[in-house]
């Protein structure tokens, strides 16, 4: 439940003003298909983070379990100051002639692709190697959470969020989750 619960939080709050909520924005008004659209998501992203959660689970088992929760810590903490640099949509996303689901889908995956939000579900696979699913579900539903609203009510959510507060509570959530994982590393080694 851990796992589930701290991927969701951290994906569903870093997720707000991210490159992938942008791109939701951009299809949202030139698609017009919110459903396809919130399909495409969920299947990009279901495939992007259970990809990113294996990789995750996959390093944890190279890394030395004394020096794992040091290396997961660490990443976080780089995560919330990557958090506090706003994130612009690099190009218009490519229309499919197969329609607004596959369009989502290619465009969603790729920008996920080295995203922060791909980066941190193989550092929560890495954390909670034993609990890939729960990883993957709670990434998916942090990904939903932050898009799906974004597929609905479009441009005029975006102009009426605190971005910069809420990327500043973001940031905080990854140094605070990286510093709980390093502490609880020294408290058990201690």
């Amino acid at each position: 439940m851990e796992a589930l619960l701290t991927s969701f939080s951290l994906v569903a709050i870093a997720e707000i003003g991210d490159k992938t909520q942008l791109l939701s924005f951009v299809l949202a008004a030139r698609l017009r298909a919110p459903l396809p659209i919130i399909a495409g998501i969920f299947v990009a992203t279901i495939f992007n983070h259970a990809l990113a959660g294996s990789v995750g689970v996959w390093l944890a088992q190279l890394i030395s379990p004394q020096w794992l929760p040091w290396i997961t810590g660490s990443v976080f903490i780089a995560f919330g100051l990557w958090t506090l640099k706003p994130d612009t949509l690099d190009d218009e996303p490519k229309l499919h002639p197969a329609g607004a689901f596959v369009t989502t889908v290619i465009a969603f995956f790729i920008a996920e692709m080295g995203d922060k939000t791909q980066l941190a579900t193989i550092a929560l696979g890495a954390q909670f190697h034993g609990a890939l699913l729960a990883v993957v579900v709670g990434t998916t539903l942090g990904m939903l959470l932050a898009n799906i609203p974004a597929v609905i009510i479009g441009d005029r959510l975006a102009t009426r969020l605190p971005l910069k507060q809420i990327r500043w509570f973001a940031a905080a959530l990854f140094i605070v989750t990286g510093v709980i994982t390093i502490l609880n590393s020294s408290a058990m080694a201690g």
